[in-house]
């Protein structure tokens, strides 16, 4: 690993802080390739006691992405706030003057003390440019008003009305909500998961023909075949007509209605890839080492290697993340693959534990032990920073954010992690929106009143309309490979009987 020469140095900040932080020197920095494994030690580097403020001013500039992290070590080593890189303008004359016109009557429509004829005074990029940025209250004020179908239908062709929809939806605009509740033009700006959502806003009103003409427009305007199949899913479960089930099992994906569709027509899984692999190791790559892995992402996604020839150099058993993942994106992802890395490191645990820990994996990293997100989240179990050193206090240990790149460090303090949320929550789905989420988000969630209790098309409508999108995705993912790895382990297990068990608190959590 090219940081084994960094100096190791323990900085107590105080004494209950268990915590190991190499020193890393800005010339080893400098020298690494921009990317997001840059940027976390980019932030290791700012954090440093002895980095100075010159040395910060030059190395934020090698920044791919300035998080919410790098902002804050950046203003406090040095007083400021790093400076955002410009890109080069390509916009002509004409449309930096539209832009100015446009901002001027955002200004216009902030200060004004007047009512405003809500999409009736421009055209309809105007009008949606200032809806989409007039704010809450104005929006609340001004705009909420019934569209009737001729102002649908037009401002259905911008395609910022995408975007005003989803602020509709997400806010206290009741009239603007009963506008959606009407056909949409057959050619229109709007995306196939603002065409889904408008669905399911369309079933809570009681509105199930409209919901279906919806759902039909996502599906036909869907790009990826997991959003086809959530459209099939949806209309099936309103009409109940097998047909939608019959697509359900053609899809070449494996996801959360996929397999329902295959529980409900009493069918078997479909087959999945687990390698079984001899050789122990590869020797030109270190798996430890994040920067490696920002070189190996970049030829993976350069369009300049086949990508099966490409896979086959890190096909070993210490890099069947990296094998599978290439080799999954060599198919256009249409093989599936559940490897099982890592089998001593889960001795003595419960084949439910080991499931949930290889689910979580799959979805946070694909077993890449050296990932690292854009927020910093580390390892193949993407553990925050904070987390770890949390962790770290209560194992009484000294380490470095460094060491969860060893994936055995990283299942070792997941399963402790998950040991605490096991105390609140003890359904996978719940699980997963806890590990992604944390578990403050995922008490408000389960306690509003309004989710996941016994109705109609629960608990699928609680699952589908949260908006927390991306642990909403993340728990559908997790519940899937948790059935797919718990099946692998030798326990038979449908997720049908699964999903059943969320609307009844007895078998989920302590907190209802």
């Amino acid at each position: 690993m090219r940081l084994k020469s960094v100096v190791l140095s323990l900085l107590l900040a105080s004494s209950t802080t268990l915590y190991a932080a190499k020193t890393l020197s800005f010339n080893e920095v400098h020298k690494m390739p921009q990317s997001v494994e840059k940027d976390y030690y980019i932030w290791r580097f700012l954090s440093q006691k002895n980095t100075s403020a010159s040395e910060a001013k030059k190395i934020i500039l090698e920044a791919s992405h300035l998080n919410k992290k790098l902002r804050t070590a950046y203003r406090t080593k040095t007083g400021t706030a790093p400076e955002i890189k410009q890109k080069r303008s390509m916009a002509t004359a004409e449309e930096k003057a539209r832009w100015k016109s446009n901002y001027q009557k955002l200004q216009e429509l902030k200060k004004s003390k007047a009512d405003y004829p809500a999409w009736a005074k421009e055209n309809p990029e105007i009008e949606c440019y200032l809806f989409n940025n007039c704010g809450t209250k104005i929006r609340k004020k001004k705009y909420d008003k019934l569209l009737n179908s001729k102002q649908f239908r037009v401002l259905s062709m911008d395609r910022k009305f995408d975007k005003s929809i989803r602020i509709i939806l997400s806010e206290n605009l009741p009239k603007l909500q009963r506008s959606l509740l009407q056909p949409p033009a057959h050619s229109n700006e709007i995306s196939a998961k603002t065409h889904f959502q408008i669905g399911l806003f369309a079933l809570k009103e009681g509105k199930e023909d409209i919901a279906m003409i919806y759902f039909g427009q996502a599906r036909k305007k869907a790009e990826k075949r997991r959003d086809k199949d959530q459209a099939n899913f949806w209309m099936y479960l309103v009409t109940k007509e097998r047909g939608y089930l019959t697509n359900l099992v053609n899809s070449h994906d494996v996801n959360i209605y996929t397999l329902i569709a295959r529980d409900l027509l009493k069918l078997r899984y479909p087959k999945i890839i687990t390698p079984k692999i001899s050789r122990s190791k590869v020797f030109h790559y270190d798996i430890l080492d994040p920067i490696d892995w920002a070189e190996l992402k970049k030829k993976m996604f350069s369009g300049d290697y086949n990508l099966n020839d490409l896979a086959d150099t890190y096909k070993s058993r210490e890099t069947v993340g990296h094998y599978t993942y290439i080799k999954a994106k060599a198919s256009n992802y249409q093989e599936i693959y559940f490897p099982m890395p890592y089998r001593d490191a889960m001795r003595g645990m419960s084949k439910e534990r080991q499931a949930l820990l290889y689910a979580i994996a799959r979805q946070e990293s694909r077993f890449v032990p050296a990932s690292v997100s854009r927020s910093f989240a580390l390892g193949m179990m993407q553990i925050m920073p904070f987390l770890i050193e949390d962790i770290a206090k209560k194992k009484k240990e000294y380490i470095d954010l460094d060491d969860l790149f060893n994936p055995y460090k990283a299942i070792e303090y997941a399963d402790f992690h998950l040991d605490y949320l096991n105390k609140w929550l003890y359904h996978p789905l719940f699980v997963a929106y806890a590990y992604n989420g944390g578990i403050g988000f995922t008490k408000k969630l389960i306690t509003n009143p309004e989710n996941f209790r016994a109705g109609r098309y629960e608990p699928y409508l609680s699952m589908e309309s949260m908006s927390n999108v991306e642990t909403r995705e993340y728990g559908k993912r997790v519940l899937t490979n948790y059935v797919i790895y718990l099946n692998r382990l030798g326990v038979p297990t449908r997720l049908l009987p699964l999903i059943k068990k969320v609307t009844d608190p007895n078998e989920t959590d302590q907190f209802r």
